[in-house]
């Protein structure tokens, strides 16, 4: 299963309190901590990131991120 598989309905889909993954670098974003890199702070979940947010890791777009375990 391909990340952008695993990612389909995980920003709207997942749970306020869900961490997810980054399928190139495996960065994970946790709503519980935020981004600080990016300044997010702590409890937005990934649904309401903005769509120009990217990992920090490595700067991937939002749609390479996927839901842990799926």
């Amino acid at each position: 299963m391909t990340g952008e598989a695993r990612f389909e309905g995980a920003g709207r889909g997942a749970a306020a309190d869900e961490a997810l993954e980054c399928g190139i670098c495996w960065w994970v974003y946790d709503p519980a901590e935020g981004d600080d890199v990016r300044g997010i702070p702590p409890g937005v979940p990934f649904a309401a990131l903005p769509d120009d947010w990217c990992c920090p890791g490595c700067d991937a777009p939002k749609h390479k991120f996927m839901r842990m375990g799926a």
